[in-house]
């Protein structure tokens, strides 16, 4: 009886515990105060977890591990990244990109000492995960980082009466790393963007021609997907191959958005839009099959400010910003040219987990129904 009595606790112990430690794993979310227009978080249950006392650099609309933000104290602004157990470190070490702090990725987050100008990596505690000896990195994708070392800082715009300090790094060694700055692959250059989470390993370089292969320092060939040459692959042998309604429905978003006056872009269902557009969308698209068509393929992230629905949301992180390393948006901008003018067809496919999806397009001097 004692033993049924010990078995009974024990199992009830760990079901008191698993709910307190999967609270302590999901996500708080910011909310603005009313009265100071400050910035708090809180938890799922509306519990407020921390008051309102950030502005300026706080941007994460969520609150995973780690987040960088902004405190007014004594009338100076203080600018440090806090943990969800509270602590602060780093204080005035932020990692800035077009104005704009970092955002944590896969429990991580950069950081740049501000004396040496140099960037490292931050865990999800606070801790140095890598060190700040390098000039730039990406954030983490896959567990890998893409590092740049020993390059210099040229400025771009340096004579401007502006005083904007745009500038471009020159020279340096190109490296991929893992979080525990375990040198990958040196020479790590590319000049498309790569899908980290298509990596393979192998002995031989990867005969797959979307693929881009590196050697390793251990030896061994890692090879990514091109993102672009997977998408041109798609786009032509899949998509255009005997473009249908029923191939172009299969291959688009649930909603085709659309610019429409005065409403801005518009969510159509798509199947009442491409039942209704087929004839002129495969008239603009299979141009491209022409050996003298003009186009060129672009790359960029979803926009937030257009696709702004909860749905969306899986293609953003925590700060709003599209996730483009990995769910990007490819564009198809098409020429036509006149005598006196120039006009251009864009279609935009997003990359979904289900494959690359028809999403947007724009089609010049004609009217869509």
């Amino acid at each position: 009886m004692r033993i049924k009595k010990q078995i009974i606790f024990v199992f009830a112990l760990l079901f008191f515990v698993y709910p307190i430690n999967a609270q302590a794993d999901r996500s708080w979310t910011a909310f603005l105060s009313e009265d100071s227009g400050l910035t708090g978080f809180k938890d799922q249950n509306g519990r407020i977890r921390i008051k309102p006392k950030f502005s300026g650099f706080t941007i994460a609309k969520k609150f995973d591990k780690i987040i960088a933000v902004m405190e007014e104290k004594n009338g100076k602004n203080e600018l440090y990244y806090l943990t969800k157990s509270g602590k602060i470190v780093q204080r005035g070490n932020l990692y800035l990109s077009d104005s704009s702090p970092d955002c944590e990725s896969e429990g991580f987050i950069r950081f740049r000492d501000r004396k040496t100008d140099k960037a490292g990596l931050l865990s999800s505690e606070g801790k140095i995960a890598i060190p700040a000896v390098y000039n730039d990195l990406t954030n983490v994708r896959n567990g890998f980082i893409a590092a740049l070392k020993g390059a210099k800082k040229r400025n771009l715009n340096a004579n401007e009466p502006s005083g904007c300090n745009h500038f471009t790094w020159v020279g340096g060694e190109k490296l991929l790393l893992d979080t525990r700055n375990k040198i990958i692959i040196r020479n790590f250059d590319s000049e498309s963007p790569l899908d980290f989470f298509s990596i393979n390993i192998a002995s031989e370089p990867s005969k797959d021609v979307r693929r881009q292969n590196f050697l390793g320092v251990d030896g061994r060939y890692y090879s990514f997907v091109d993102y672009k040459k997977e998408f041109q692959e798609w786009l032509f042998s899949n998509l255009l191959e005997n473009l249908s309604v029923d191939r172009l429905i299969e291959h688009s978003y649930h909603n085709i958005y659309v610019w429409k006056d005065p409403d801005g872009w518009t969510p159509e269902s798509k199947h009442k839009f491409i039942e209704s557009n087929f004839e002129l969308i495969k008239n603009r698209l299979t141009e491209l099959n022409k050996k003298n068509s003009e186009y060129f393929i672009s790359i960029d992230g979803l926009n937030p400010f257009t696709y702004d629905a909860a749905e969306f949301n899986t293609y953003y992180n925590n700060c709003g910003e599209p996730k483009e390393w990995k769910y990007p948006v490819m564009i198809v901008i098409i020429n036509h040219k006149t005598k006196n003018d120039l006009n251009q067809d864009h279609f935009e496919f997003l990359r979904t987990a289900n494959g690359y999806k028809m999403i947007s397009l724009t089609i010049r001097n004609e009217k869509l129904k």
